[in-house]
């Protein structure tokens, strides 16, 4: 029998000062590119996630050979990184203009920091915060869709259908 040392975690990254910039679908696919090399390393398993046009929700549980404070820097940086690439060859100066904060350790910021990381130790909260997760697209200030499985960005259409087209997804049971 193994014994977890990692819990399942409700993690949240939201982008700097609120902006957008993961409003197109290119930016999106830099943190699904960034989550599925995470699951190639074996670092992490996603349960259930949703990519917004300014954060992301995450269900995931961090493998127990890694640490979550490591897994969660390297995936920030990596998408960090990327975004600002995108954001140059797309929209140029003015654009960078917006995350620009000439810190220590960085001139550009995409991520707020201090992430929200919540470990998830009850099935009825671990559902409770899948189906906020699959509902936020659906949400009033946002809509972006009118029901959850209409949101490509997403898991909700593994967990109701059974499709996972980014192929990130672990069912919760298995996690």
């Amino acid at each position: 029998m193994v014994i977890e040392k990692n819990h399942v975690q409700f993690f949240t990254a939201v982008c700097y000062d609120w902006l957008k910039l993961l409003d197109s679908d290119e930016a999106k696919l830099i943190v699904i590119e960034a989550l599925k090399f995470r699951i190639a390393q074996g670092q992490v398993k996603v349960g259930a996630y949703v990519i917004m046009p300014n954060h992301m929700h995450i269900i995931w549980r961090i493998q127990n050979d890694f640490k979550l404070e490591d897994v969660q820097r390297d995936f920030l940086k990596f998408t960090a990184k990327k975004i600002i690439e995108r954001i140059k060859q797309v929209h140029g100066q003015k654009k960078l203009e917006e995350i620009y904060v000439s810190a220590k350790d960085r001139v550009f910021q995409v991520w707020k920091r201090d992430s929200l990381s919540i470990d998830l130790f009850s099935e009825k909260f671990v559902q409770q915060k899948i189906d906020y997760v699959h509902t936020n697209p659906c949400q009033p200030h946002w809509n972006l869709a009118c029901h959850p499985l209409e949101y490509r960005f997403s898991s909700a259409k593994f967990y109701e259908e059974g499709i996972d087209e980014f192929g990130l997804t672990t069912h919760l049971d298995e996690l």
